[in-house]
């Protein structure tokens, strides 16, 4: 069916217009009404479009199109009950209409019935001339139960129909990644470029493949391929720039990642990989200049905000970073790396008390690395904080009963709160544990492990052992 737009000065539909300001009644043949609903429905104006069906049906009450037009409507509007009586009677009418069965299945998987939907949809195929469709979208529904072999074999029967389905083609590859099957992907690639070695998309999926299987050589090879074919495939000069990157020719990929911003609108990610280039080029002057780019071009972008914390903390100007590593969790406060580097960043600062609350925080978001939960202790202990920081221990200790990092910092608290006796016997299960480890943390705890006692103990222990 031909679709008018309203820019064309379309008599059909200007005259229907006209009908509305004026009150008045005008014909409209059956088709003509149909074209008219189905341009208020992609123009988003579903009140006009239900005024064109109720006026369309006064006119033509037997017209199974426009009653299909009214179901979708209804399916819009998730008013699946009154589509589903439509439906029925339709099917009545006219059960070898494939439409009918199309719009059952609509609503089965609207409610997440995706079986039946199914079941509904190979019942369309025996009434469809268009199969590609039908099979597409049993492919899509069996892509909402997460049974991609299926999805995979219905999506190459569209393509088995028309070779030319680029969607399809996608699908068939995204089924292929969510199975991580990529040397399948690769393998199906190549026999689709055999049959069709003009196909910039397959050379760009065949790139995109071997890229997951860190084979960039190939991959580089394969994406010269979808550009020589195009020269205007954006996503094919971006893989390529990204697949340069890996192999460490920067320069390259930063003339690749510019020609993408060419060929269309400057992007966030674009900024941000030219920023990684020019940072391993050793250039940080040019990569704070793109970094800088990258947040202008989408505040929101959390992984520019970082780029930033990152250089200025390897410039050891940490009072940037502070700023900056807030900016990236005012965007992602779950991230767990981003408390733990706004923790390190305030101790370099000697913002201890605000170190504490950025670790706690990681362990309240279940970071359960042993290292971080002896950072949080540490931080307590300087913040003087003993019985917190011994409390939290002894949970930490109970999953790791014999780590020597975690006995050394037993022995110390329990030393600071007056338990002697359980301070000596840590101590002693810490040395038999890693004797040599004691002289790194003899530099936090040092107060200590310079007592006479405790340095006379240790030195009995080394005699003896």
């Amino acid at each position: 069916m031909h679709l008018f737009s309203h820019d064309n000065d379309n008599i059909p539909l200007s005259k229907f217009e006209l009908m509305l300001k004026t009150n008045s009644i005008y014909f409209f043949d059956a088709e003509e009404f149909e074209e008219i609903i189905l341009y208020y429905i992609d123009s988003g104006k579903l009140s006009l479009a239900k005024k064109a069906i109720f006026l369309g049906l006064n006119q033509h009450p037997s017209s199974v199109a426009l009653q299909l037009m009214k179901v979708e409507i209804y399916i819009v509007e998730e008013n699946y009950e009154e589509a589903e009586i439509i439906l029925n009677k339709l099917r009545k009418i006219e059960p070898s209409n494939d439409e009918i069965y199309i719009q059952k299945a609509s609503i089965y998987s609207k409610k997440g019935q995706h079986k039946k939907a199914i079941e509904v949809l190979h019942l369309a195929i025996e009434f469809s001339k268009d199969e590609v469709e039908i099979y597409s979208m049993i492919g899509m529904e069996y892509l909402f139960i997460d049974d991609f072999d299926t999805a995979k074999l219905n999506f190459t029967k569209c393509l088995e129909v028309d070779f030319d389905d680029y969607s399809a083609l996608y699908n068939i590859i995204y089924c292929f990644d969510m199975l991580k099957q990529h040397e399948e992907a690769i393998n199906y690639l190549d026999n689709h470029i055999d049959k069709d070695p003009y196909s910039e998309v397959a050379w760009h999926q065949l790139g995109r493949q071997y890229f997951i299987v860190e084979n960039y050589k190939k991959a580089l090879i394969a994406f010269d391929y979808a550009i020589l074919i195009d020269e205007q495939f954006i996503g094919a000069h971006l893989e390529k720039a990204k697949t340069l990157e890996k192999l460490e020719r920067y320069k390259e990929a930063i003339d690749f990642f510019n020609m993408t911003m060419e060929l269309d609108t400057p992007t966030s990610f674009a900024y941000l990989q030219i920023g990684r280039c020019y940072e391993k080029l050793n250039k940080p002057e040019l990569a704070l200049d793109y970094y800088d780019k990258t947040v202008n071009e989408d505040p929101l972008l959390d992984k520019g905000w970082l780029a930033l914390t990152d250089i200025y903390i390897k410039q050891s100007d940490y009072q940037k970073a502070l700023f900056y590593i807030k900016k990236a969790l005012s965007i992602d406060e779950e991230n767990n790396d981003y408390w733990i580097k706004l923790a390190e960043i305030n101790l370099k600062l000697n913002l201890f008390e605000e170190a504490a609350i950025a670790y706690q925080k990681t362990i309240e978001l279940h970071d359960d690395r042993i290292e971080i939960h002896i950072a949080f202790v540490d931080v307590l202990y300087f913040l003087g904080d003993y019985k917190d920081a011994l409390n939290f221990l002894y949970v930490t200790y109970k999953n790791e009963p014999n780590n020597p990092e975690i006995l050394y910092r037993l022995f110390a608290l329990n030393y600071l709160v007056n338990e002697k006796n359980e301070a000596i016997l840590n101590l002693e299960k810490a040395l038999k544990a890693d004797f040599s480890l004691h002289l790194l943390v003899k530099d936090i705890y040092k107060t200590i492990f310079e007592m006479e006692e405790i340095k006379n103990f240790i030195k009995k222990f080394n005699e003896n052992n």
